[in-house]
């Protein structure tokens, strides 16, 4: 399943070694306020510095266009960094200029270094060949710990690796083995659990999955569509209407396997106050709106997971982050937990619902990669995988 180089198969000692890691996390008034990603790469940054390797440590955080923007400055990550790893942890106040080289130059084994944010940089999004050769100049090796940005060709995950050894690290690795098997040879039955905004998202995803796996089940703003696309009403819902053709023909071509809601959650406004009814799937009448999966739903589902193999869950079921709307994406949640099945939940707002129902170490993988794991689900190649040696 993964037949690419990791840290492991490579002598770092005395060595400087750049990794790309995906430190894009939430920040208020300068303070990290989730630290998922940063512990997911501490097993690869600690193996390293065990191994006699200096560390210079790249990420991108945010959408700054290509260049500085203080709210999106790495420095308050790496000052983190440094109390979660219990050592002095260095912050050059550029990414490939002065700051950077002299740092990078500077620093000895058993150190570490982070670099100011990519996307301060215009080159980085344009896989700019000066920055990603700028950027391997600083180091001997680099290893690519950033799956959440591995569907992204850019100068820190795939430009540097065309001047220096690229190897993956071991966050990539778990990654890549659990989505890898999940498309390439699952314990069936295999259930794909999608929800959120979308279909036009996840067009891709749902006919590869309408492929591979038993069951496909719908939930959140993206089964409106599905619905409409069936001829029903739906009010006032989410719904997208340049993605009705789209939902007819995935509809036509699911058959049994692709599976909507029977029953709904509407309201009279898009509000946690608002008045709400459970109403099994029909026309939604006017002035209403559809915000979550209903509870019937909810115990098909359940009982559709409970028997499966392997589940991947990609989306929330409802407008989850109003509470009054969340009890179907919690109630797959906790389906999701209590099933004896491989799981495999990924997308940010299905870790978010996982984390808040306390349920995250019931599941086998969480994935750190919203994009990349929809990618890879889609049967798509990344290019941060593509651009490592193999072994």
């Amino acid at each position: 399943m993964f037949n690419k180089k990791t840290v492991k198969d490579i002598d770092v000692k005395g060595k400087k070694v750049l990794v790309r890691v995906d430190f894009n996390v939430p920040l208020k008034e300068g303070v990290v306020k989730d630290d998922t990603r940063i512990q997911a790469a501490l097993p690869t940054l600690n193996y390293l510095l065990d191994e006699g390797a200096a560390l210079i440590l790249c990420s991108h955080l945010g959408r700054p266009k290509g260049s500085p923007m203080p709210e999106y400055s790495m420095k308050p990550v790496a000052e983190y960094l440094g109390k979660v790893m219990g050592k002095t942890v260095k912050f050059a106040e550029d990414t490939v200029g002065p700051a950077a080289e002299a740092a990078a130059a500077a620093l000895k084994p058993g150190e570490v270094l982070v670099l100011e944010n990519t996307r301060f940089e215009a080159g980085e999004t344009k896989n700019d060949a000066g920055m990603s050769k700028k950027l391997a100049s600083f180091a001997d090796v680099f290893v690519n710990d950033a799956f959440g940005s591995a569907h992204r060709a850019h100068a820190s995950t795939v430009g540097v690796a065309d001047y220096i050894p690229a190897v993956a690290g071991f966050l990539m690795e778990k990654e890549i083995r659990y989505l890898g098997q999940a498309i390439a040879n699952p314990d069936r039955p295999f259930v794909a659990i999608l929800g959120g905004a979308k279909i036009s998202d996840k067009i891709g995803v749902i006919k590869n999955l309408l492929q591979i796996a038993d069951q496909v089940l719908i939930g959140g703003g993206m089964a409106n569509t599905f619905f409409k696309a069936q001829g029903y009403p739906v009010a006032d819902s989410l719904v997208e209407d340049e993605a009705l053709e789209t939902a007819r023909e995935l509809l036509a071509g699911g058959g049994q396997k692709l599976r909507l809601p029977v029953d709904v959650v509407i309201a009279n406004a898009f509000d946690n106050d608002a008045e709400t009814k459970v109403t099994q799937m029909g026309p939604v009448p006017d002035g209403w709106r559809i915000l979550d999966v209903g509870p019937e739903t909810v115990e098909n589902y359940s009982k559709v997971i409970m028997s499966a193999g392997t589940v991947v869950w990609n989306g929330p079921m409802g407008v989850f982050e109003m509470p009054n709307f969340a009890k179907g994406t919690f109630g797959v949640a906790k389906a999701v937990a209590e099933s004896k099945s491989v799981s495999i939940v990924g997308g940010g707002d299905s870790v978010a619902a996982i984390n808040q129902s306390g349920l995250s170490d019931k599941i086998t993988h969480i994935s750190t990669g919203g994009g990349a794991s929809l990618e890879m689900l889609e049967g798509i190649v990344l290019p941060g995988l593509a651009a490592l040696a193999d072994k």
